[in-house]
């Protein structure tokens, strides 16, 4: 008897085991690096898997094992590069001069945790519900014991918790990584010694978001659109971009006519995200509101789009063109509305893309490419927001040269974004143009990628991912949707005379 429609069959023992990918066999990148250690690795030092489990009589060093360490590394070490700046003492441009500035150690502050305020009800809070209620969760408690002792500093107690809540979660993330990737785990190292994470992992709490995000297309993986619902309501009422996952979803599940599971997915993160909201819009509706306020009336913000053509250096003093100029003077509406007519035309495109391409895209492709286009359009993009196509680029395009292309791009503007700190705190370190020059080089490397993962979605031969998998494995339900074939080429004529 077979199993229920919606429930994954369990591997058995008896099952043959699954040949897992190796990097420097199959990326060109990694195997031509591999060269300078012996050549690519051989089919002996390959852990396999037998079943649901690891071949027990393998080395304990597996390929998932290499990675979790990893990551918890990666961590280990962004949080020493923080540390000269967890006693708060951020003197003399400190916290610029040494790359360790955090939003999570300035906000415990200036968000009002630091005298026990509670988030929302006492204080409004520039970010969304989830987030807040996180900040809430560890600052309150740490000022009720740090209250009464003046030697105790609640503001690095709050990071150090900060730090260790969301690293577990970074952790967790890249474990879900692994589960859906369990025939190429290396891809997820891709995550793991990620640069960007090294320096950005706790600039803010984008790894909580994160986290929902990755167990959510985990849990739609696995079939069960009500607990990926759940997961990316929760996401989106943490940083709102979880939110754009479920248009890939849509898309899919139109080309696939599979559109229940989806909209029960997109149903069960609507009512998720109403039980976490509508407590507090309730309580205090002014400042519950505050993101939405705070998001329309921000202006154009460092290394954008907008910000390139707004500070574009011309030559003979002159900055900018006046199209970027005039949108700068004039945020809300036109500048808003812009943003928000090129992010749909972008998605548009990203449908037919979906609707129209030969073989159906993998769903990480898309969200990846949604993602993606709303960061190029968008009037923020602050630092920190490269964590969110970490997971979605590990699992899109796991390709080695081009992931770390874009990663060197993010390093040069993470350290280019610094000396612009410096420069607008009255102490100039280059020119201007060096830090337009690195956020075209970011901006150009995530359209760059778009493009690879476009070309990948019209020639699935070179996806790297199909090479491993016949079928998508993100796509849960959808993938048992049949395809229309693609129209044979016609036979050539016979040659004549």
């Amino acid at each position: 008897m077979g199993t229920p429609m919606g429930t994954p069959r369990k591997p058995t023992i008896t099952d043959p085991p699954e040949q897992i990918d190796a990097p420097s066999r199959s990326d060109g990148f990694v195997r031509g690096l591999s060269e300078a250690i012996g050549g690519p690795l051989g089919d002996h030092a390959v852990p396999r898997v037998a079943g649901n489990e690891w071949d027990k009589g393998g080395r304990f060093w597996t390929a998932t094992r290499i990675v979790l360490a990893l990551v918890c590394l990666t961590l280990a070490l962004h949080w020493v590069q923080k540390s000269p700046c967890r006693d708060g003492n951020w003197q003399n441009l400190r916290q610029y001069q040494l790359f360790c500035y955090t939003d999570v150690l300035a906000l415990y502050y200036a968000e009002g945790l630091g005298e026990g305020k509670v988030p929302y009800l006492d204080h409004p809070v520039e970010y969304p519900v989830l987030t807040g209620a996180f900040m809430g969760a560890i600052g309150l408690p740490v000022h009720a014991v740090g209250a009464d002792r003046p030697g105790f500093n609640q503001g690095m107690w709050f990071y150090n918790l900060n730090a260790l809540a969301l690293g577990a979660i970074g952790v967790a993330s890249v474990a879900a990584i692994l589960a859906m990737r369990r025939r190429r785990p290396w891809d997820a190292a891709l995550f793991a010694l990620s640069p960007a994470l090294l320096v950005t992992a706790t600039v803010n709490w984008d790894l909580l978001a994160i986290g929902f995000a990755v167990f959510g297309l985990y849990a739609w993986a696995r079939r069960w659109p009500v607990a990926a619902g759940i997961l990316l309501g929760l996401g989106t009422a943490a940083k709102l971009w979880p939110g754009f996952l479920f248009v890939p979803l849509i898309f899919l599940g139109l080309r696939t006519g599979r559109n229940r599971p989806v909209w029960t997915a997109l149903g069960a993160g609507v009512i998720t995200w109403l039980a976490v909201n509508v407590p507090v819009m309730a309580a205090n509706f002014e400042n519950w509101r505050r993101f939405l306020q705070l998001n329309t009336e921000r202006g154009i913000d460092w290394g954008t789009l907008w910000y390139i053509g707004d500070h574009f250096p011309r030559g003979g003093g002159h900055y900018g063109f006046e199209p970027f100029h005039w949108l700068g003077a004039h945020v809300d509406p036109q500048l808003n509305y812009l943003t928000y007519l090129l992010i749909a035309l972008a998605w548009l495109g990203v449908g037919v893309l979906a609707l129209r391409a030969r073989q159906r895209p993998r769903l990480a492709q898309l969200a990846f490419l949604v993602v993606a286009t709303f960061l190029i359009f968008n009037k923020v993009w602050s630092q920190q927001f490269v964590l969110w196509l970490l997971p979605l680029a590990v699992l899109a395009r796991p390709r080695w040269g081009a992931f770390l292309a874009w990663q060197v791009a993010e390093l040069c503007y993470f350290f280019a974004f610094y000396g612009e700190l410096m420069g607008a705190s009255g102490r100039q370190v280059f020119p201007e143009g060096v830090f337009v020059l690195a956020s075209i080089l970011r901006l150009s490397t995530v359209a760059i990628l778009c493009g690879f993962i476009v070309h990948d979605i019209l020639h699935p031969e070179r996806d790297a991912v199909r090479t491993t998998y016949p079928e998508d494995p993100d796509g849960g339900l959808l993938n048992d949707a049949a395809e229309p074939r693609p129209v044979a080429a016609p036979a050539p004529a016979p040659a004549t005379g």
